[in-house]
């Protein structure tokens, strides 16, 4: 079984991280309303990113740990530009 790691752009402009095991349902449900979190208000969502876990473990420390990240290196990884991924990431290390 795979799970997924996704990042959902808002209509706002922000983006919202999540893990499922069916991301095509999961996508719906959050387009649909039917959960009362972050997207709720903030439709409509847009898929940007989604990454294969092997494991719900993996999927959720994928989830925990992008949710800390800030914009610029979301975005980075939404754009799959690695080279700026990994100096944002050098450049917060520095601090």
């Amino acid at each position: 079984m795979y799970f997924f790691v996704y990042i959902l752009k808002c209509s706002d402009g922000s983006y919202y991280t999540g893990h499922t095991d069916d991301l095509e349902k999961r996508i719906a449900e959050h387009r649909g309303g039917r959960f009362d979190c972050y997207t709720l208000s903030r439709r409509p969502i847009k898929l940007v990113y989604a990454q294969h876990c092997s494991s719900r473990h993996e999927a959720l420390s994928a989830e925990q740990k992008i949710k800390t990240w800030s914009r610029k290196k979301k975005e980075a990884l939404i754009e799959n530009n690695w080279q700026k991924l990994s100096a944002l990431a050098k450049k917060n290390f520095d601090k």
